[in-house]
């Protein structure tokens, strides 16, 4: 009976992203009353990072890992690390940005680099970095998306700003804080994007030592997804990642982008 309801959730959702895909309305407004119709009357049951319909690992058993860097735009978010960046480009690693759309406004020459390069595929982090719910629910005193509008919007405005800038709509959604509700997953779905998680916590919001991040990566095992930040040079992140990656080349590993693998 599990596997049977799982199955019909699946076809709703497919259905529901195919009707969208087909028939996308040319405005946000459109597309806030369709799904907030929708999912009228509706009230989400899960609330947190890995809830029905995140996807956390890639599904291989190869030896791969998807490092995924976060860039969150808020006030003291909207740096960049640069010694990572140059560090990626020169060793040829492939990497997932999850940008927010303040952070492209702080650095518009900078994105349009990254996004033109082929090591590395842009990924929507939302336009105000909230979490994604739709009842307002908050987590780490930041108030979530507040109803089934503020999603679309939430989402969309993003990925329209960076097909705009980039000409490639991202597939790819985390949301700021990677806290959802499962009714604000599906929107996602519905809007195109898969929902990206994590499997290993790569520097817990850019707080962490460089001892810390690379002991954390040191613990990877393959179709790992790694949650990281790109956006606080400050940090021991980039430090951490370059230390950790000849270890981990010597242990046979791959860095792949998350599009790179079916998700599971």
């Amino acid at each position: 009976m599990k596997r049977c309801s799982v199955a019909l959730s699946m076809g709703i959702i497919l259905m529901v992203s195919h009707v969208f895909a087909e028939s996308t309305p040319s405005t946000i407004e459109s597309l806030e009353r369709q799904i907030s119709a929708r999912y009228a009357g509706v009230s989400p049951a899960e609330w947190g990072e890995r809830v029905s319909g995140v996807r956390t690992r890639l599904d291989t058993d190869e030896k791969v890992l998807a490092l995924t860097l976060d860039a969150c735009g808020s006030a003291r978010g909207k740096g960049v690390d640069s010694r990572l960046m140059e560090f990626l480009i020169r060793e040829q690693m492939p990497a997932t940005f999850f940008i927010n759309g303040r952070w492209i406004d702080a650095n518009p020459e900078l994105f349009k680099q990254l996004a033109a390069n082929p090591l590395f595929e842009i990924a929507n982090h939302g336009i105000r970095h909230k979490p994604a719910s739709i009842t307002g629910r908050s987590i780490y005193g930041i108030t979530g998306t507040k109803n089934a509008a503020e999603v679309v919007e939430e989402i969309e405005l993003n990925a329209r700003k960076i097909e705009a800038i980039s000409g490639v709509r991202p597939k790819l959604y985390r949301s700021g804080t990677a806290y959802y509700d499962e009714v604000a997953v599906k929107i996602s779905q519905a809007l195109g994007h898969e929902v990206a998680g994590y499997s290993l916590l790569g520097d817990a919001g850019a707080t962490w030592k460089a001892a810390q991040v690379k002991a954390a990566l040191l613990k990877a095992t393959p179709g790992d997804i790694v949650l990281l930040h790109m956006n606080h040079p400050e940090a021991g992140t980039g430090e951490g990642i370059i230390a950790a990656v000849p270890e981990l080349k010597k242990r046979g590993f791959r860095f792949v982008r998350m599009s790179d693998y079916p998700l599971k």
